[in-house]
């Protein structure tokens, strides 16, 4: 009646250990085991039944991990991306939560904002279905330090598995396979992983620099 969109953010969180993982598709089985997964799957499917059933236009996104530097991180299985940045700076060292060799999805907020913008201005027309996988870069905690270290060669780095986080990575995708977003609406990427760490690294050493200052 009002032509109003529902959006619903969505996770790679919404996958489980039967998922198929690199890569992972928009359409597959799922079958999470955190709670946080369930209820994700759950928003879903009812979304898409409400589309179907009453016409409503939902819409949703399956982020990968976001990683921005305007929130400190909060310990979820993706936050290592995070904390490593302010823990480069500040304390020249990083004791990392996941193997050196966990791949998982990843993207910068800046993509992250925009794909959200442009999911919501495009023509229903132009979409095939109503949650999409989007994607920029995976990348393992390996990877990332080595990134870092060509700004920030003298870092220390240690590996301290969590059990608990371990075993969510390992049920997540590698990859995420978000083709049909690229096709279905446009969607492409700005930052790659050389480009993330390039401006977390700006903008956190610009906030140390002034907090100093101060």
């Amino acid at each position: 009646e009002h032509g109003l969109r529902l959006f619903v953010p969505s996770t790679i969180g919404a996958f489980g250990p039967t998922s198929p993982r690199n890569p992972t598709p928009d359409l597959c089985i799922q079958r999470p085991r955190t709670i946080y997964g369930v209820s994700k799957v759950h928003a879903e499917l009812m979304g898409e039944y409400y589309h179907h059933r009453y016409g409503m236009d939902f819409r949703c996104l399956r982020y990968p991990g976001i990683i921005s530097a305007d929130t400190q991180p909060g310990g979820g299985t993706t936050d290592y991306a995070v904390q490593i940045f302010h823990d480069a700076i500040k304390e020249g060292k990083f004791e990392c939560y996941l193997k050196p060799d966990t791949c998982l999805p990843m993207m910068y907020i800046d993509d992250c904002l925009r794909a959200t913008l442009e999911i919501l201005e495009a023509p229903a027309e132009c979409l095939t279905m109503r949650t999409y996988n989007i994607n920029a870069m995976s990348f393992n905690p390996e990877e990332l330090v080595n990134e870092v270290r060509k700004y920030l060669p003298d870092l220390q780095v240690s590996y301290n598995v969590d059990k608990v986080r371990q075993g969510i990575a390992d049920s997540w995708p590698v990859k995420f396979d978000d083709s049909n977003a690229r096709k279905d609406w446009g969607w492409k990427h700005d930052y790659d992983l050389s480009e993330l760490v390039t401006v977390m690294l700006n903008i956190l050493n610009s906030e140390t620099r002034v907090a100093r200052a101060n």
